[in-house]
């Protein structure tokens, strides 16, 4: 997979950035000690940890090193770490393991999210949220455009690339080992300026794979073409000009 790039990702920081803090306000812990933020992206979610605990030590992990890179910079004196969310175990164990929007890169969510509640003190917690795993229409039609057979026999790893459980996966994966489970979902109206916008949002994250697998800039154009054509059909422009993008997100904390 290429490259994650900090500056499309924080093209739409503010909306990227406020399923975080309302994870982390939920978490019901007044002052933890440590707490590590599991794909923190170039920092943006860590901030949030920081404002919300502001006497706890914290750290961003990340696997991207443009990622790393771009938060050092930006947050400089913080600590940050570059891992895989899959092979990372905690030296000590944290009072609270937080990620937001990164897990679903991860496969196996059952033994990834048990693994992860391993990593947390006694009276700590594990939060995170990824998308739903109810699609929403531009993933639909990304996963229908990569169908075309110009390319389809190169979009098995792209199609399977995101997991997204449903609700009780995560609670029936963590309730026998947790004191409770906090599970909710939230569709976010996010406003968009126009349909395209829909599209850079997608290209930094879930688009990725699917460009990744093609080999010509033309095969990457035609395909991100087509996406554009069916967004513009399926989300209405509203009186302002602008466009509502709906985007359901699950949120899990489990307490040990």
């Amino acid at each position: 997979m290429t490259s994650w790039d900090p500056n499309t990702y924080l093209r739409f920081g503010d909306e990227r950035t406020r399923p975080a803090a309302d994870l982390a306000f939920r978490v019901a812990l007044e002052a933890p000690r440590t707490v590590i933020d599991l794909g923190c992206g170039p920092g943006n979610s860590t901030q949030v940890l920081r404002q919300r605990w502001p006497g706890a030590r914290v750290c961003g992990l990340d696997n991207s090193p443009e990622m790393i890179a771009a938060a050092r910079q930006s947050y400089p004196g913080q600590e940050w770490m570059q891992a895989d969310i899959e092979g990372w175990s905690a030296d000590v164990p944290y009072d609270v393991v937080f990620s937001n929007a990164a897990l679903q890169w991860v496969r196996d969510h059952v033994a990834l999210t048990r693994h992860l509640f391993a990593q947390v003190n006694p009276g700590g917690a594990l939060a995170f949220q990824i998308p739903s795993g109810t699609y929403s229409p531009v993933r639909t039609f990304i996963h229908e455009i990569a169908q075309d057979k110009a390319w389809v026999s190169r979009m098995d790893g792209p199609s399977a690339a995101v997991t997204m459980e449903e609700p009780q996966v995560y609670y029936d994966a963590l309730a026998p080992q947790a004191k409770s489970v906090d599970i909710w979902e939230t569709e976010y109206c996010h406003v968009m300026e126009s349909p395209s916008a829909i599209v850079e949002w997608i290209s930094s994250t879930g688009l990725r794979p699917f460009l990744d697998a093609l080999d010509s800039p033309e095969e990457k154009q035609r395909f991100v073409t087509r996406l554009a054509e069916r967004v513009t059909e399926a989300y209405t422009t509203r009186s302002d000009g602008r466009v509502l993008f709906p985007f359901k997100r699950t949120f899990v904390i489990a307490y040990a």
